[in-house]
């Protein structure tokens, strides 16, 4: 008997050793080198292929077919729908709603849809569909397995129109001598899905779960192996879910999805800023709103700011929602270019909703907010901001700023501040556009 062929794997970033060590030199955890069995096949290679060299402007560009899907948001995101034969994985927090979200999709589309789960009993499935109270779909077939080679055989005699797996970390190859979850059984599991997705050209969503440092867990390869790779996040405390692409090679990576967890499942929600705007009896000093936007999707953000004297001599800084060093920037910059004293005061940020977002555009509604809450005036509710602070104080523009002024303007706003040098087109707006320079100039106009 031929002796097995043993490496060590990191289970954290799939980087391979020869021997075993306490600290991965890859990543720099510590104690994720597992021995996994390696088999390679004494098979000689063929050199004969069935493609050939062609040149690039010989080619023709044939668009890809795709289903759209009940879920509005979720074609948003994937860029119109779901491409056939492609893989699709969905990362997220345990209980954040991955298989409520592709359950739904399961029931409400009109496709034969194949739902496997090594995670769930198909009763318990069923008691999940049931809560869910959607329309059920007659062609949906559960499949509750974790052996690759039964899902594959089950899957090509059904000949689905759509496949889902729940979840890759659970399925085991009988050709990996390893147990489910680790490196092998994920690279071999993903290629032979992978594989089965292409050469039927039926779709594959598969769950994904992730690391504690938010990383989907597995080799990194997995996530270069796919097509389309989501991540479903939020706040627990909170009832929004956000979908976002993080790599999709049939469209935008910028645009979002938002869903609400009620109690009968995820709600998608079509227009956020009615939702994220708290409607307010009586004027505070600290809030402001923000002209944000993701992807092509203009969003109306709430932000509120509380400044006030240090109590423990050292001033705490402290954001949700918002990049903590740029707050620290912007308040520098109020402090060299506006004169406002700070230095001694703590500052505390948040965005309402636990919506977390990049967009340089909130720069301006937080001064607004932190200068209103150091002021103790309020902010009228019918203004709204969207613009870049710089390090010499200076507005800068922001992109796509006529969409921002649509949104705002048909939500009922009054005024928006903006940076002069956007440049705006000749038609007229039914909001008044304030075009201000310099972080002085806005300090003037607001108070």
């Amino acid at each position: 008997m031929a002796k097995l062929k043993t490496l060590y794997f990191c289970q954290n970033c799939g980087a391979q050793y020869s021997q075993w060590h306490g600290q991965c030199k890859t990543c720099g955890e510590w104690n994720t080198l597992v021995e996994e069995i390696v088999e390679k096949s004494t098979k000689s290679v063929s050199t004969k292929s069935k493609s050939s060299i062609i040149n690039i402007i010989e080619v023709e560009a044939i668009e890809e077919p795709r289903i759209v899907t009940p879920s509005e948001e979720l074609n948003r995101v994937l860029g119109g729908g779901i491409v056939l034969g492609s893989v699709t994985l969905i990362g997220g927090e345990p209980g954040i709603g991955k298989s409520t979200l592709l359950l739904q999709l399961a029931l409400k589309m009109k496709k034969k849809i194949l739902y496997v789960s090594g995670e769930e009993s198909a009763s318990q499935i069923k008691m999940r569909a049931d809560r869910l109270a959607e329309v059920k779909n007659p062609n949906c077939f559960l499949f509750t397995e974790t052996s690759l080679e039964k899902i594959i055989h089950e899957a090509t005699k059904l000949m689905p129109d759509f496949v889902i797996i729940d979840s890759i970390q659970t399925l085991q190859s009988q050709l990996i001598e390893s147990s489910p979850g680790t490196v092998s059984q994920i690279r071999e599991c993903s290629n032979e899905i992978i594989k089965f997705a292409k050469e039927n050209n039926i779709p594959v969503f598969l769950v994904g779960h992730i690391t504690k440092d938010g990383q989907i867990a597995g080799p990194k390869v997995l996530e270069h192996m796919v097509d389309v790779v989501l991540n479903f996040d939020g706040d627990r405390n909170h009832l929004f879910r956000l979908l976002r692409a993080n790599k999709n090679r049939f469209g935008s990576t910028s645009e979002i999805g938002i869903y609400e967890m009620i109690s009968t499942g995820l709600k998608e929600i079509k227009n956020p800023s009615e939702i994220l705007i708290t409607k307010k009896f009586e004027e505070l000093s600290g809030n402001s709103v923000a002209v944000t936007l993701e992807g092509n999707r203009p969003m109306l953000l709430e932000i509120q700011a509380l400044v006030s004297t240090a109590v423990y001599g050292t001033p705490q800084r402290s954001s949700t929602g918002f990049d903590s060093k740029r707050l620290n920037m912007l308040l520098a910059v109020l402090e060299k270019r506006a004169g406002f004293q700070l230095g001694s005061k703590d500052v505390f940020l948040n965005i309402t909703g636990g919506i977390k977002t990049d967009d340089p555009a909130l720069d301006l509604a937080v001064i607004a907010s932190i200068l209103s809450s150091n002021e103790d005036i309020a902010i009228s509710e019918h203004y709204c901001f969207a613009g870049e602070i710089g390090l010499s104080g200076e507005i800068r523009p922001v992109a796509q700023v006529e969409q921002r002024i649509t949104e705002a303007e048909k939500l009922g706003y009054e005024k928006i501040f903006i940076s002069n040098l956007n440049k705006l087109p000749k038609k007229k707006f039914g909001i008044k556009v304030e075009e201000i320079s310099k972080i002085e100039d806005f300090v003037e106009s607001l108070f």
